[in-house]
């Protein structure tokens, strides 16, 4: 199984790569839409803005078929922006149009609370999930945002809180991603990338 990385100039690319080598999964960058149309599995990581996200998916011409590829049941995994960018729009740039995969809008988190939500932190699982299989409940992961869908009513297969509880984990269907970085969270990190490659497979 060889993963497809969207590569629109993310920081941490690289970073998603050496943890990929690490489990001994093959991958592949890419910024063609001829490749998304081919790929096996699909893995969006994300740093930084949205808006540098969504206008680089668009520049790059990799929205359509990015979204063509997930209606067609392509394993796609979402990391931190990749998990943000499902849905219809986000706070942070409120001008500009999600992929609209998922309802709902992705919000700052309170300012009550220290931001960036940066650091460890433990999820509350909602359902049973297969990205979370064999990982420890009190498992820990590494987060790094200010946004997140904080509506977790539907999508959530997995909470966090920070000021507020925020959608940690989604699995819909072929749909899979995480607001934390697998590649930064040890072990536990390697095992839920490790699930993503067995479903894809």
């Amino acid at each position: 199984m060889k993963v497809t990385i969207l590569d629109y100039g993310a920081g941490n690319v690289p970073s998603v790569e050496r943890a990929l080598q690490r489990i001994r999964a093959e991958s592949v960058r890419t910024s063609s839409p001829e490749c998304i149309s081919s790929a096996d599995a699909l893995l969006l990581p994300g740093v930084g803005h949205y808006a540098a996200l969504v206008r680089a998916l668009d520049e790059k011409k990799l929205r359509a078929p990015l979204i063509d590829a997930i209606h067609r049941g392509v394993p796609f995994l979402g990391i931190c922006l990749g998990l943000q960018v499902l849905f219809k729009s986000s706070e942070e740039a409120s001008e500009l149009r999600g992929l609209s995969l998922l309802p709902g809008i992705v919000s700052a988190l309170p300012p009550n609370v220290k931001l960036p939500h940066m650091g460890w932190n433990q999820l509350e699982r909602k359902c049973e999930s297969s990205l979370l299989a064999g990982i420890d409940s009190g498992a820990h992961f590494y987060f790094a945002h200010s946004y997140a869908a904080l509506d977790t009513s539907g999508s959530a297969a997995a909470t966090c809180s920070h000021g507020a509880e925020f959608v940690a984990v989604i699995e819909q269907k072929n749909i899979h991603a995480v607001q934390f970085h697998p590649e930064k969270s040890g072990d536990a990190g390697a095992r839920l990338l490790r699930n993503f490659l067995r479903l894809a497979a």
